[in-house]
């Protein structure tokens, strides 16, 4: 019995080592000591805020003023929008900026269809329909369409590897809300659907353009059935541990479901969750029912529109939220 308890304990302690670990066995120290960071937050949640590309510090600055403290975690994204082919390079100032003032980046990619050209459009492209024809195409190597979206990964790269050399972590979720029905690169289930998408994004940024700065995040969006407007459960849309960090999911309109956090926590196995995007803050009542979530990130504008000033100051008063002066993390 006492070398069965042994090898038990040996077991769990190897299982929890192996979740400390990033998915791409080169990553930078600095992306190992984030990852063993959140991995290590227990009940504790990091605070963070989204940023408009081209309002950089608007939103940001307004929870310092809101509550006197700066989110731990600055979000913004690789979206080429606003008559510019690809301003990706403001981006990675304000990037350098932001980490050399103490925030944990998250950064994500609205991008338009491959078959479209930048700069691209939100509902002629982010936003629109791909037929089952081209995305067999887009997943399928040698194709003209498959060319025409790896040099949308390698412009991407381009930026990635700017932020690489300044040994800065990215929380990266790239293709986020997948499993709804609004991007071009949503409701496609299967091996042969999204899973597949993000296995050669995965593969192109890692193993071709070896950048190692990475901590995945696979952000889905939490189920609903609105005709019309639907998110799909979480697990047809994964892609496997082997190619995620962390589990993360968007909630708006308050929809801070018991079961669907339960959902994201049995798929993740151990792995951290996080709330990647949301409207409304969680309350502290749901917080406490829902431990578990390593950060949220307030999505823009609905800092002020969805939540009352009273509301964001109680949230960041709460003991178990971190604020950017909070984080205990040393790369």
């Amino acid at each position: 019995m006492k070398v069965l308890i042994l090898f038990l304990v040996i077991l769990s302690s190897a299982f929890c080592q192996a979740q400390n670990e990033p998915v791409n066995k080169n990553s930078s120290k600095e992306v190992k000591g984030l990852l063993k960071y959140i991995n290590g937050l227990d009940d504790k949640i990091l605070s963070g805020q989204h940023c408009y590309s081209h309002e950089t510090n608007r939103f940001y600055d307004s929870v310092k003023n809101m509550t006197g403290k700066y989110p731990a975690i600055w979000g913004a994204d690789f979206y080429w929008s606003n008559g510019e082919v690809d301003p990706g390079y403001k981006l990675v100032n304000e990037v350098i900026k932001k980490h050399k003032e103490g925030a944990i980046i998250t950064l994500m990619w609205h991008v338009g269809k491959p078959s479209d050209d930048a700069p691209y459009g939100w509902k002629e492209s982010v936003q629109s329909e791909i037929s089952n024809k081209d995305w067999k195409d887009l997943v399928t190597p040698g194709t003209l369409l498959h060319k025409r979206w790896l040099h949308q990964v390698d412009q991407l790269a381009i930026h990635l590897k700017e932020i690489q050399k300044n040994k800065i972590p990215v929380l990266f979720r790239p293709y986020h809300e997948m499993n709804g029905v609004w991007f071009w690169w949503g409701d496609k289930k299967g091996e042969e659907g999204f899973a597949k998408l993000w296995k050669l994004l995965y593969q192109r940024l890692t193993d071709y353009h070896k950048i190692n700065n990475l901590i995945w995040v696979w952000n889905a969006n939490a189920p609903r059935d609105i005709p019309n407007d639907e998110a799909f459960e979480y697990k047809d849309f994964y892609p496997g541990h082997q190619y995620v960090d962390v589990l993360a999911t968007d909630v708006y309109h308050y929809d801070y479901e018991q079961k669907d956090y339960e959902q994201l926590l049995k798929l993740a196995e151990g792995k951290p969750i996080a709330l990647g995007e949301v409207g409304q803050l969680p309350n502290v009542i749901i917080l406490e029912a829902q431990p578990k979530w390593s950060w949220f990130m307030v999505w823009s504008g609905w800092l002020k529109t969805a939540n009352t000033d009273e509301g964001v100051k109680d949230i960041y008063k709460y003991s178990n939220v971190i604020t950017r002066d909070e984080i205990l993390f040393n790369e």
